[in-house]
């Protein structure tokens, strides 16, 4: 295997509902906790069940009620209890095969990473992202929007983040931001186009006069007649490039963000911009 390729990989993510039909099956053994890589934890499981076998299945007890723990457990305290070591919320994008990650130095010989945004993985971790997905399920519109936003400033390139905002905003009967992140979502990938067609929460926009056109135009809004010359998707997307910027200086002020962290972001903010 290719050395570079093997110097991104990140760990593998456990799954909550995973981990909890392990600790139900077989906790008493432990295996729950050699799955979430807690190996000393596991081999004492196995130590406490060898030495109370013979009076009170201890570890059955245990294994039950780490289980009901793991079904209760929000997916958001799971993710950052149990995948912490996944790389962080910042910058830390795995090296897909044929990826455009070109390394260079700038004048303090400090790493930097050329971003294709087209060939980048996402990063998994991000909390807002999670939190904003909850409060979209328990209806709670304007408080996914204003996470969304929030996940946004993580990961700009997310095509899922832009389809999500996008029903919402059409359940908001907001068309013109429906169109523009929708316009978005496809632009940074989105797999599944065609469920733009069918999708529920998105009913509002496909009722618009413009949809059609819309649609038959590849999912991309068509320029007026005076403004053929004219990008909006790239004048849209400088916009929110610079609130973005913007709302990472505040961070940064704020001290949510490390100095480091503000110059990668700022470097891609920039690479995508050319």
């Amino acid at each position: 295997m290719d050395s570079r390729h093997t110097a991104y990989q990140t760990p593998r993510r456990k799954n909550r509902i995973i981990a909890g039909l392990l600790a139900f099956v077989v906790g008493t053994f432990g295996v729950h906790h050699f799955y979430l890589n807690k190996p000393a934890s596991g081999i004492f499981y196995i130590f406490l069940f060898i030495v109370t076998m013979g009076f009170f299945p201890v570890t059955l007890l245990l294994g039950f009620l780490e289980a009901v723990n793991f079904f209760n457990m929000s997916e958001e305290k799971f993710q950052r209890k149990y995948n912490k070591d996944v790389p962080g919320l910042f910058g830390d994008f795995a090296r897909k095969p044929g990826a455009s990650y070109e390394k260079r130095t700038n004048g303090n010989s400090k790493p930097v990473t050329r971003f294709n945004p087209r060939t980048a993985r996402i990063p998994k971790k991000n909390p807002f992202k999670l939190s904003a997905g909850l409060k979209y399920k328990d209806f709670d519109l304007k408080g996914a929007i204003e996470d969304y936003q929030k996940a946004l400033m993580l990961a700009e390139f997310d095509p899922d983040i832009h389809f999500d905002m996008a029903a919402i905003y059409s359940l908001m009967e907001q068309k013109e931001k429906a169109f523009h992140h929708l316009e978005l979502a496809v632009h940074y990938g989105l797999k599944d186009v065609q469920k733009i067609n069918t999708y529920e929460d998105l009913a509002f926009v496909r009722i618009q006069d413009e949809f059609e056109t819309f649609r038959d135009n590849g999912f991309r809004m068509t320029a007026k007649p005076e403004e053929k010359e004219a990008n909006p998707v790239k004048n849209q997307a400088d916009d929110t490039l610079l609130a973005h910027l913007n709302k990472l200086a505040d961070l940064r002020k704020k001290g949510l963000i490390s100095e480091e962290e503000f110059a990668i972001e700022k470097e891609k903010l920039k690479e995508y911009r050319r």
